[in-house]
């Protein structure tokens, strides 16, 4: 697959690190370049096949939520061309999926908002009427909207191991209790603010993560990505039906199919056929022209 990129070598600055999907090079003390490859991960696992095309559709979306939502909360975009920090011969890898951010102490959660109840959420409340601790109120159904978004935070997991679930109180712990509310409001806010816009367009969100860092003053800043088919779960509107799980524009297609396999979620994943890397490309493209035409 000539045009994918499953990795990028950038020669000309030092890498920082290798993420699920994300590579980060170092330009300087205040300043990074984040390189969004065509990986996929389901799981916690980064499966073989790159979605082509998948990287500038998540940086494309990112974007737009980043400034459509700046007034909700600052990013860590600096507004810098990435092609104007690498080597000419590099400048393929970079462009269109590429971003140049501010350095910033990350903190160490993923604020996870939930609007609606599927996934493992769905399977929390089966069993104990609450999704991670946050009672519920009796007799909701698969992908019932709740009465209003809930925060329902995770552990950041290295590359290969599984994000756990935390409550408050731990979340709490771990960045202080006025942290934890500023990082839950402004999570929830985002949420709000993100899925109402894409009502607009035909796109419900069930549920969302945000990633937040600290600046030198300790403000809290929106970091890594917003708000794409990767990071959260997009539901066509007009497919939308309590008590079933509707399709989706996300990589939860990829889920779907890889929980038909006998495989135990585990590296190496699977390799995936060409017509699921065709159709999961097909979603991602499609998520990225509805919301933003």
């Amino acid at each position: 697959m000539a045009d994918a990129l499953f990795e990028s070598s950038i020669k000309s600055l030092p890498l920082i690190a290798r993420g699920k999907v994300r590579d980060i090079y170092a330009i300087d003390d205040e300043k990074m370049l984040i390189v969004t490859t065509d990986r996929l991960s389901a799981f916690d696992v980064i499966l073989p096949d790159p979605i082509p095309g998948k990287g500038k559709v998540l940086t494309a979306v990112s974007n737009f939520w980043f400034g459509k939502l700046a007034s909700v909360s600052p990013n860590h975009l600096t507004g810098i061309a990435p092609e104007t920090v690498v080597t000419a011969d590099e400048r393929d890898q970079v462009e269109g999926r590429s971003i140049v951010v501010r350095r910033l102490k990350p903190l160490p959660i993923e604020a996870v908002v939930r609007g609606y109840l599927i996934g493992s959420g769905w399977g929390d409340y089966s069993r104990t009427g609450a999704v991670c601790g946050v009672q519920l109120p009796h007799g909701l159904r698969m992908a019932s909207k709740l009465p209003s978004p809930i925060f329902t935070p995770a552990t950041k997991a290295a590359v290969g191991d599984h994000d756990e679930n935390i409550s408050y109180a731990q979340t709490e712990a771990l960045i202080g209790a006025a942290m934890a509310a500023q990082v839950r409001d402004t999570a929830i806010a985002l949420y709000s603010a993100a899925a109402d816009y894409a009502r607009s367009r035909g796109i419900i969100i069930a549920d969302t993560k945000f990633e937040f860092g600290l600046d030198a003053e300790g403000k809290l800043i929106l970091i890594d990505e917003a708000l794409t088919p990767d990071s959260s779960r997009f539901w066509p509107a007009d497919q939308y039906q309590e008590g079933s799980n509707p399709p989706s524009f996300d990589k939860q297609f990829v889920r779907d199919y890889l929980e038909t396999l006998d495989w135990n979620k585990t590296a190496p994943g699977p390799t995936l056929p060409a017509d699921i890397i065709q159709r999961t490309g097909d979603k991602y493209r499609e998520a990225l022209t509805r919301l933003i035409g």
